[in-house]
């Protein structure tokens, strides 16, 4: 089994966060003083460098003002390639 990291579904919830932080009009910049983290926090889980664990993800899409539970229903729900 790949790492989650490298999935198709990582992938499609990392853009599915990048859209809702744009949306809300949030910088990375932001967004990691939010959550007391450095940008570079953000840029490397938006760049697929470094996973989101649980609380994390909770956490990032509070902040973004995303519902996390839709947000996983459309990861789980797009087709996926193996």
């Amino acid at each position: 089994m790949r790492k989650s990291i490298h999935t198709p579904e990582y992938r499609k919830l990392v853009r599915l966060l990048v859209e809702a932080r744009k949306r809300a009009g949030i910088t990375q910049a932001a967004l990691a003083r939010k959550l007391g983290r450095p940008q570079s926090f953000v840029a490397k889980v938006e760049g697929c460098e470094r996973r989101l664990d649980v609380m994390e993800f909770l956490h990032v899409a509070r902040h973004l003002k995303a519902d996390p539970c839709a947000l996983l229903r459309r990861v789980s729900t797009a087709r996926s390639k193996p």
